[in-house]
């Protein structure tokens, strides 16, 4: 990784996911972003679009991890480290152990669906085909400040429409 001169390449990573979760925030979206990294290059990049689609399952997970296949032309992603700025849901943490994701990085916390011990924790329980590496808590601060802006400004707008 001499390319990134020596800074934290977790934290270089979390940065570009904030980019997609900043998108996500401008579209109305609750801001999550993410980004899949094979040999130190993103290779896809996801956010949230739950709204836009109408379909609850279009996390920024699922659709950073479905281009990642899609662009190796191979769903095992055994090699691949997924930047995420919110803690996974149970759809999501499935969806990295059946891609056979190698690693995942993630920000902040999601107390209500949260897999990684806020709420349960999948990547605890000794799964029968593969263990995902996780890292948690790069950049929280950051990502948790774009949730709570979010929140808050979907508040006013409920707020105004009463």
């Amino acid at each position: 990784m001499t390319a990134l001169l020596g800074q934290d390449v977790d934290v270089v990573f979390m940065r570009e996911a904030l980019k997609e979760a900043r998108k996500a925030f401008d579209e109305d979206e609750v801001p999550v972003g993410a980004v899949l990294v094979v040999d130190g290059r993103i290779v896809s990049r996801g956010r949230n679009q739950v709204e836009l689609l109408s379909d609850a399952t279009a996390h920024a997970e699922m659709i950073c991890l479905s281009a990642g296949a899609a662009q190796a032309a191979n769903w095992r992603l055994g090699n691949a480290t997924l930047y995420c700025t919110l803690e996974p849901c149970s759809m999501c943490a499935g969806a990295m152990f059946l891609s056979r994701l190698k690693r995942l990085v993630w920000a902040a916390p999601d107390l209500r669906v949260g897999a990684n011990g806020s709420w349960i924790d999948l990547f605890l329980q000794k799964h029968p085909i593969h263990t995902v590496e996780v890292v948690s808590g790069i950049l929280q601060e950051e990502a948790a400040d774009l949730m709570r802006g979010f929140f808050q400004k979907q508040r006013k707008k409920n707020e105004k429409a009463d």
